[in-house]
């Protein structure tokens, strides 16, 4: 195939539906013509390919296709209702899906942090090998480390800072979920240890209970959605080796979108529990009181995801995205 050719016969029917691909609003009779283009700039384009391969000619016709194809099929703008639909809809109804997997989570992870907090309070040869007796000191003691950790940065950067690790460690969560959720699992070892040495120490210095008030203000919400993302990680890895009835690519698909889907919610939550953190646990309330917003938050958060969730699953919800907006799958014999 000469290409000079090619190009020169074709060359006013490329212009007229580059042109018709720019135009916002288009007669009966150009959308009919559009189409037309459309369809004879993708036989050309393959034919190109297939006979007469040319990187130069090759990009012009791909970047046309793809822009005639845009406005044949329109572009879908983002609203205000996919977001209402998003935090109504969609991301409870993943949570209530996965409710199996991180409820487990949270339990055996409390319980293993006590457990740790136990053992390093009752043995004092355990702490010793954590720290030298000063550095233990210093992080107990009234006006210690572990109590002054609250209050010295400005109230609006520390939530910032613990509102971007927290998302980093969720995130972390989700995206280790497709290698079969091994590191998901180291992720959720740390925070459990740090739980449950900072526990630990605390009980052995006779400030458990101090300890409790700075912590349960926030920490109730913030471990819930650590807990939500790790449990989320491990069923996106389970889905890898095990896809049920699926085709192993359509379940980590549909998954996996679900799971990343998630994200935006969680960073919703620790945001809240950020801004808890900043702001309530050091405040100058009575103990009782800030336990008691952080309990209300955690509640609210158990009711959002049990109750409006199975709501929302009910009507067939899973949390992905919108069908109109999946990609066509081909059918297969199963």
């Amino acid at each position: 195939m000469d290409l000079d050719v090619f190009v020169a016969a074709h060359q006013p029917e490329w212009h007229r539906l580059e042109t018709l691909s720019r135009r916002r609003r288009l007669t009966g009779e150009e959308a009919d013509e559009l189409v037309t283009l459309y369809q004879r700039a993708t036989a050309h384009l393959a034919q190109v390919q297939s006979a007469a391969p040319d990187p130069t000619l090759e990009g012009r016709l791909t970047t046309l296709v793809a822009r005639a194809r845009s406005a044949v099929t329109g572009s879908r703008q983002a609203s205000w209702r996919d977001v209402s639909r998003y935090y109504t809809v969609s991301f409870p109804a993943a949570l209530y899906r996965s409710r199996r997997w991180w409820l487990p989570i949270a339990v055996i992870s409390v319980l293993a942090s006590a457990l740790i907090a136990w053992w390093i309070a009752a043995h004092p040869e355990v702490r010793d090998t954590l720290a030298t007796p000063d550095h233990l000191r210093e992080l107990t003691r009234p006006g210690g480390e572990y109590e002054t950790y609250y209050t010295d940065r400005p109230a609006s950067s520390f939530a910032a800072q613990v509102w971007t690790n927290n998302a980093w460690v969720a995130a972390q969560c989700l995206i280790f979920g497709v290698l079969l959720g091994i590191p998901v699992l180291w992720v959720l070892l740390t925070n459990i240890l740090n739980l449950g040495v900072g526990l630990g120490l605390m009980a052995s210095a006779g400030r458990l209970d101090l300890f409790l008030g700075l912590l349960l203000p926030h920490g109730l919400l913030e471990l819930t959605a650590v807990f939500v993302a790790a449990g989320l990680g491990l069923r996106l890895g389970w889905t890898v080796i095990s896809p049920g009835p699926r085709l192993r690519r359509t379940a980590l698909a549909e998954e996996g979108r679900a799971t990343i889907g998630m994200a935006v919610g969680l960073a919703t939550t620790l945001f809240v529990s950020g801004i808890l953190e900043a702001f309530v646990t050091p405040s100058p309330l009575p103990t009782w009181a800030r336990i008691t917003i952080g309990a209300v938050a955690e509640t609210l958060f158990l009711l959002y995801a049990l109750l409006l969730g199975r709501h929302a699953a009910a009507q067939g919800e899973h949390g992905d995205v919108p069908e109109s907006d999946r990609e066509d799958l081909q059918p297969v014999a199963a």
